[in-house]
Parts: C-alpha cells; sequence; structure tokens
C-alpha cells in the first residue's frame, strides 16, 4: 500500500512523496526544492532512495542535487530529456516500468508541455508534472496542441477512481477561467464553488480524480485538438 504525502515548494508547486512502509521505501516525484523533500521525509520518519521526475524544468528538478547528496537515491526520469536536468540514473520511455517499493509504475509519454514529458501510473495513482491540473494543462512550450490533447485524451482513459497528482496549485485561476468560457456549464460551476472554499481556508485543492477532470475540466472535454488550441490560447492571455 502506497501512502502518498503533499508537500508545498516554491511558489505554487506540489512536491510528492510515496511511502511503501512494508518495503521501507520512499520515493519523491519532482523535486524542485531539495530543502523541503528532505524536511518533508524526515518529519515522517522516511528516508528518500528514489527520485521520480516527469519532465526537465527547474521547477520540478533543481532539489535533485541535495536529496540525492543527502540520501544517495537513484534518479528515474525521460530518457528523451537526460541532457536537460542533472543527475539521470535511469532514463525512462513509454511503456517502461518502475518499482516504487512494492508496486510497478508504469511510464506513459505525455508530450505538449515538454516533448519528453512522462507520467507514473500506479496502484490507481497518476502522477502527472505538468501534463494535466485540475481545471487546465501545462502551456505548450515546447509541444503542438495535438500532442497535449492527445496526452490528456489518453489520461482520460483511465480508470475514473484514479487519484491525479498534478504539480501545482493552479485550481483556482483555471476554474475562474473555464468559468468564464462556460458560465451556464453546472459542473465547471459547482467545481469552482468547491475551489473557491478549500483555497479560502488555505487548504490545498489537489489531488483531483479522472472522473473530476472528465466532468469539469474543458480542456480534458475538447472533442478535437482545434478546440483544445482554441482553449489553450484563450486560458494564455487570461487575466
Amino acid at each position: 500500500m502506497i501512502e502518498v504525502a503533499l508537500l508545498p515548494a516554491l511558489s505554487d508547486n506540489y512536491i510528492w512523496l510515496l511511502h511503501d512502509a512494508e518495503a521501507g521505501h520512499t520515493a519523491v516525484v519532482d523535486p524542485g526544492d531539495g530543502a523541503v523533500a528532505l524536511k518533508g521525509a524526515a518529519e515522517r520518519g522516511w528516508t528518500i532512495d528514489q527520485v521520480m521526475v516527469t519532465h526537465w524544468h527547474p521547477d520540478h528538478t533543481a532539489g535533485i542535487p541535495a536529496v540525492v547528496a543527502a540520501t544517495r537515491a537513484k534518479v528515474w526520469g525521460p530518457e528523451a530529456e537526460r541532457d536537460k536536468f542533472p543527475g539521470l540514473d535511469h532514463g525512462l520511455a513509454d511503456g517502461d516500468g518502475v518499482e516504487v517499493g512494492g508496486a510497478q509504475a508504469r511510464v506513459w509519454h505525455v508530450p505538449g508541455h515538454t516533448l519528453g514529458h512522462i507520467a507514473f501510473i500506479l496502484d490507481g495513482h497518476a502522477f502527472v508534472g505538468d501534463t494535466l491540473f485540475a481545471g487546465g494543462c501545462g502551456r505548450l512550450f515546447e509541444g503542438t496542441p495535438a500532442q497535449m490533447h492527445a496526452s490528456l485524451q489518453r489520461l482520460a482513459t483511465l480508470p475514473d477512481e484514479t487519484i491525479v497528482y498534478p504539480a501545482h496549485e493552479y485550481s483556482l485561476s483555471n476554474y475562474r477561467f473555464l468559468a468564464a468560457q462556460a458560465p451556464d456549464d453546472a459542473a465547471v460551476q459547482r467545481r469552482l464553488g468547491e475551489i473557491e472554499a478549500l483555497r479560502s481556508d488555505g487548504k490545498p485543492t489537489l489531488p483531483t480524480t479522472i472522473a473530476e477532470e472528465k466532468a469539469s475540466n474543458l480542456f480534458m472535454r475538447a472533442p478535437d485538438a482545434a478546440e483544445f488550441a482554441r482553449l489553450r490560447a484563450a486560458k494564455d492571455s487570461f487575466r
């Protein structure tokens, strides 16, 4: 059984810890701040022995050297981005498997935000980096609308009960945008109210679920790449 802990970091990042008590194993996903990752593990009596990286951006990788120096953890991440961040020990591609304690994670290539972006899928959990957010998706820094649309549609094939762990607290901005796009959409309005209540109480809005994103995330609901591209362009200029 994997236990997951959320660690707020930087301005709006979330670092995720995965702990398997039976195996005595702890992994960290996207450690943008090494001190936060190490402190969060130590406070729980856990020792990080694995680093899992979804993509190369520094707010996801800058803490790797500190974590590795303190723990000698091995680093797993996208082989396609090996030259873009430090210390990759095991390069991964679509279809690979990764042992995480007593569980086996599947690697999915989900490009769009970056070209080599991957997600880790295991035991009803999906660690999606900056591909899928609550009510949104990542900006297209390297990929195309067609690539990101395909990546979201692939994630939508996961079971509805799958718990989704994005890497940023963008939910309020995302749902305000969706509400402006679809003011009469009941699912969007319901979710906006829930998000506003959580943030007003200072609580995180993550994780989310595949069922929720299929219901209320217009990016995931986009019927084709053209509609996705329209939404993404509108969100990029939304204030």
